[in-house]
């Protein structure tokens, strides 16, 4: 059979073009696609795409457009998708515009290869695990790409330069996809690029020079691992939003960053910049500016009204704005700036006053600063002139480092100078003509070579001045020498260097017959003071506290012992032993009218000595002393008795006699935070402000950074909740409840532990695989920050299935405002200025309890956050209920009175109302309810 004429072939196409434009068929392939997308769904419904195979209609699929019965959109954002996508998606080859955001999607993202008609494409806060190698080919004509909020490859992946030929891409998001490696060149030499977001990832290295000429408007670069200096950004004139915080980087804040005068959010917290804040600053259009938590120095500058600026943790020489600092610290701050700011000098020259503080290298007398002596410490940089305002200056030995440029000329006006020793350095000549009462040291210096016709300096040996001899502080061979001279240099080096070993060596030996006499000491010394059974008439009763420098030991049966003719066991683990008999005593033999709660582990009583102190004794019942219990009380007591923090409750003492297991506390007068977040109103308390609820939150976070990286080892909690967080009189929180505590190992990610803890607050990979890190306690912290805000228990089976787990709810919510003011608890009176430090605690939340572990933030993070919000809180109008209704200008005397007559607060230990003795079953949906949660 012969072919068909062309005539009649294309005859035969346009008719077939004409029926599927005038009947809106679909082309077959683009239909097949979305056929396969909507049966690899688990929720198809979602898409109401009912029994039509014709996706371009008429009537068209829902969310489905088309031109010429080609697919030229696909918009399913927010639908709540849970499925793959096709591998052969990119056949979809006249697709213009994809938005797939904020659903479920997973697995491995197709090729977008050849999709060479896509302009927009948004994809982020999936659940897309795997991005393939040439998915950026071809894709001429795309101007904005989102893919975050992914967790694609796992173990990292890099940008490709392909993507340099998208030379229309305006937007291109990829914060927290696991994007691995330098910040690549080519994105700053993109034409049309002016927003890049890049936050959360692993980026490693400098921000390229490219990025200085580039027109990005937004640029994300925080919490990544960049290092080095920020003196490119001040060169980046289009910028309106910065963010570069969380990161590495060091060196001063340029000054040239005054020239973005469209600048309205700059964030640079949590860095090691240090310097001086920049002048330049205060003339910027700032909305938003970020410096806490760095090495700054110097005076803070005046912001004008409006700019929400945050500078705490730096090492300011004024806590005001404003405030200059002391002439001697504003002459040291301006040499340490010619020197480039070395690190170790930026951490030691803190404060207002060097002479009152351990400046590195600064001696004084009087108050006034006489000398610097800062040799062979790798400084850069040049001399400063300011070291010329200090005219109480007698000697500067700067020798042995990197110091080029020339010595200033106002040096010579130094009337205290005896010696000035710059040897070894990289110095140009001219050297200015210092007085003959001044030792000059200038020899090492290659470039200072006296021509035929020059002049020796004061100092040097051929000068009729040069001393004979070394004098005054930090002397030396200090001149040129011929051969003899520097023979015996090298012999007075070779005297000192065997000084100097057998000074070390004597000290070695005094040092360690001081540890031998001092264990010795210990092991003849009287056992750690305990508290003794006394006789029944004997009235007196004290509680003494061992003391807590002495490390604690295992708690184990086989320690406990008789003490006294009583009889009475009491235990001995370094320290914090305390009688039963004197429980009894103080508990009125454990009477019911002093009970203060009741849990899994037993009952907490209310102690009272005689002289009114107060103390919380935690009772085991007998009836669950298993396993378990003791070595959760075992546990309490080995961590308690190793940390002690103004924001953990204090183990006062233990007892254990016979089947008696107590633990004493010091005692928390508002009971559990969960009593005044969900409980207020049935207990008739007064609800939390938003102000105490910011404290509360800094208070936990500070206990929780100080167990995970402070302590003299690295604990896990694994049981925060608002539960195990007590209230004193002030609402000061301290966190409590210890027995699940575990010790993080040394050198490992994780400890693989038996699951325990509280549905609700359990991170999914603990709850998944029972490997713990301190990032569960940073989950959990997350959890508590979101009860703050809502006043919402973590897990409710009683509310609505939405709203059931407050994790997978809040991340739903906490980015759109209006959904976010109506969940805040309806206690709090919300205006615009609360709700600015809400939305900052709702993102905090967020990131804490980010799905992957890795993308939560350390405790220390949480603190910086949380800091300057609480100094902006800080009362200026307080209600008059904050100082339980006393009149701050009464008498001292008659202040503590009315404390005393007031004082009726009661106490409610609700952090033992948790199950303890199994894990229950999970709660449908619960393993689900994670799989939501955008990994932000």
């Amino acid at each position: 059979m012969g072919t068909l004429p062309a005539e009649l072939l294309l005859f035969l196409l346009l008719i077939i073009r004409f029926h599927s434009v005038v009947l809106g068929l679909t082309d077959p392939s683009d239909a097949a696609i979305l056929e396969d997308f909507r049966k690899g769904l688990k929720n198809p419904e979602l898409l109401d795409w009912g029994n039509n195979n014709d996706p371009c209609g008429p009537p068209a699929w829902r969310y489905v457009f088309c031109q010429e019965g080609r697919v030229t959109q696909l918009q399913t954002k927010s639908l709540g998708l849970i499925g793959p996508l096709p591998q052969n998606f990119n056949m979809l080859s006249k697709l213009q515009n994809l938005g797939m955001q904020h659903n479920k999607l997973s697995g491995k993202l197709p090729s977008f290869s050849g999709l060479s008609e896509l302009q927009f494409a948004y994809l982020g806060s999936n659940n897309f695990d795997t991005i393939p190698s040439d998915f950026f080919d071809g894709l001429d004509n795309l101007q904005v790409l989102s893919l975050e909020y992914n967790p694609l490859n796992k173990s990292g992946w890099t940008l490709p330069s392909v993507l340099k030929n998208s030379l229309q891409l305006v937007n291109l998001s990829l914060s927290q996809t696991n994007v691995v490696g330098p910040l690549p060149e080519f994105l700053g030499e993109m034409p049309s690029l002016t927003a890049l977001k890049l936050s959360y990832n692993k980026f490693t290295g400098q921000i390229p020079a490219s990025y200085g000429t580039s027109s990005f408007q937004i640029l994300w670069l925080n919490n990544n691992g960049l290092t080095g200096p920020i003196d490119v950004v001040g060169s980046m004139l289009s910028l309106k939003q910065l963010w570069l915080n969380s990161n590495q980087f060091t060196g001063a804040i340029p000054a040239s960053i005054g020239n973005c005068t469209s600048l309205s959010e700059l964030w640079l917290n949590n860095n090691q910049l240090v310097g001086t804040i920049p002048s330049e600053l205060t003339s910027l259009t700032l909305q938003n500016l970020r410096l806490d938590s760095n090495k700054l120095m110097g005076s803070i500058p005046v912001f004008p009204k409006g700019v929400n600026v945050t500078f705490s943790s730096n090492s300011f020489c004024q806590s005001e704005p404003g405030i200059p600092c002391s002439p001697q610290v504003t002459a040291l701050l301006e040499f340490l700036s010619y020197l480039e700011y070395p690190m170790t000098l930026a951490n030691s020259w803190v404060g207002n006053d060097p002479c009152a503080s351990n400046w590195l290298g600064v001696s004084c007398k009087k108050q006034k600063v006489t000398t610097i002596s800062l040799p062979g410490r790798s400084i850069n940089g040049t001399l400063s002139p300011s070291l010329g305002n200090l005219d109480s200056l007698e000697y500067i030995n700067l020798s042995g480092n990197n110091i080029s440029g020339a010595i200033p000329e106002n040096y010579t006006k130094l009337k205290s100078l005896k010696q000035f020793n710059v040897q070894d350095n990289n110095l140009q000549p001219p050297v200015p003509k210092f007085s003959t009462a001044v030792r000059l040291i200038v020899d090492g210096n290659k470039l200072l070579v006296s021509g035929p016709d020059s002049p020796p300096s004061p100092g040097s040996p051929n000068s009729p001045s040069s001393p004979k001899s070394s004098s005054g502080a930090g002397g030396g061979d200090a001149s040129h020498q011929g051969p003899s001279g520097q023979s015996n240099k090298r012999v007075w080096k070779l005297w000192v260097i065997i000084a100097s070993v057998l000074a070390l060596f004597l000290l070695l030996l005094i040092s360690m017959w001081y540890i031998f006499m001092k264990k010795r000491k210990g092991i003849m010394a009287d056992p750690p003071v305990v508290v003794h059974p006394r006789e029944p008439s004997d009235s007196e009763v004290k509680i003494v506290i061992a003391d807590r420098t002495n490390q604690s030991s295992s708690v184990t049966a086989s320690d406990s012992h008789s003490i006294g003719s009583s009889g009475t066991q009491v235990f001995e683990s370094g320290n914090l032993v305390i009688s039963l008999q004197v429980l009894r005593k103080v508990t009125d033999n454990f009477a019911s009218h002093n009970e203060l709660g009741r849990g899994g582990f037993g009952t907490v009583y209310k102690g009272e000595f005689e002289d009114g102190t107060l103390i919380a004794v935690k009772r085991m019942e007998s009836c669950v002393i298993t396993n378990k219990a003791l070595d959760e009380f075992q546990s309490e007591i080995a961590v308690l008795s190793k940390v002690r923090h103004r924001h953990l409750v204090s183990l006062l003492g233990y007892s254990i006699e016979g089947n008696e297991r107590l633990l004493v506390y010091e005692y928390m007068p508002k009971g559990a935070l969960s009593k005044h977040l969900f409980h207020w109103k049935k207990l008739n308390v007064e609800p939390l402000s938003w102000k105490r609820r910011l404290n509360i939150a800094l208070d936990v976070a500070r206990g929780m950074e100080y167990l995970h990286s402070l302590a003299h080892q690295s604990f896990i909690h694994r049981d925060l909740k608002s539960a195990n967080i007590l209230l004193g009189d002030d609402f000061r929180a301290k966190v409590s409840d210890f027995g699940l505590v575990k010790l993080a190992p040394d050198g490992k990610q994780s400890v693989a532990t038996r699951l325990a803890g509280t549905f609700g607050y359990l991170a999914p990979e603990y709850a998944v695989t029972g490997k713990v890190t301190t990032k569960v306690d940073v989950f959990s912290f997350g959890v508590v920050l979101m009860e703050l805000v809502t006043g919402l228990t973590a897990l409710d089976e009683d509310r609505p299935e939405e709203t059931r787990y407050l994790v997978e709810w809040f991340w739903r919510i906490k980015y759109n405002k209006e959904k976010l003011i109506s969940s805040v608890d309806q206690s709090l009176g919300v205006n615009e200025e609360t709700f600015e430090t809400i939305a900052i605690i709702a993102e905090l939340a967020g990131h804490c309890t980010a799905r992957d572990p890795n993308q939560r933030p350390d405790m220390g993070h949480a603190v910086s956050v949380l800091s300057p919000l609480v100094e902006k809180w800080k009362p200026m109008y307080d209600d008059q209920e904050e100082y339980m209704g006393i009149d701050c200008s009464q008498p001292l005397c008659q202040m503590v009175k009315a404390w005393q007559a007031t004082d009726t607060t009661e106490y409610n230990l609700s952090s033992i109302d948790d199950s303890r003795g199994s894990i229950p079953p999970v709660p449908t949906g619960f393993a689900e309810s994670f799989a939501s949660n955008d990994a932000r």
